[in-house]
């Protein structure tokens, strides 16, 4: 399931604590974040234990543009885990919108 920036950034400033984690590589998250947990998708077979306990949790993944959260998204998803939200159009359409309010 995927989840908009919108709903995303209302969450974020309403400070919620969120499984929110991070797929791009580690230059791209220096460069920019959104405070979420870095785990590169070439890593994410590494990190499966440590994520497991949130198996029936909400997990919201994102990255550059949507499609390296997407893969990851859909690899968690293979693994059993029931609530990963991708957030669609990634970090850009994020950064967008705060350019438009």
């Amino acid at each position: 399931m995927d989840i908009t920036v919108e709903e995303l950034k209302e969450r974020l400033d309403n400070g919620e604590e969120l499984n929110f984690y991070d797929v791009r590589e580690e230059h791209e998250f220096e460069e920019d974040n959104l405070g979420a947990i870095l785990i590169p998708l070439a890593e994410l077979p590494d990190h499966v234990a440590e994520l497991e306990p949130l198996k029936d949790s909400e997990i919201i993944i994102h990255c550059r543009s949507g499609a390296r959260s997407g893969k990851a998204a859909k690899y968690l998803e293979s693994l059993g885990f029931t609530n990963v939200r991708n957030v669609l159009g990634g970090i850009l359409a994020y950064r967008e919108l705060e350019e438009e309010a």
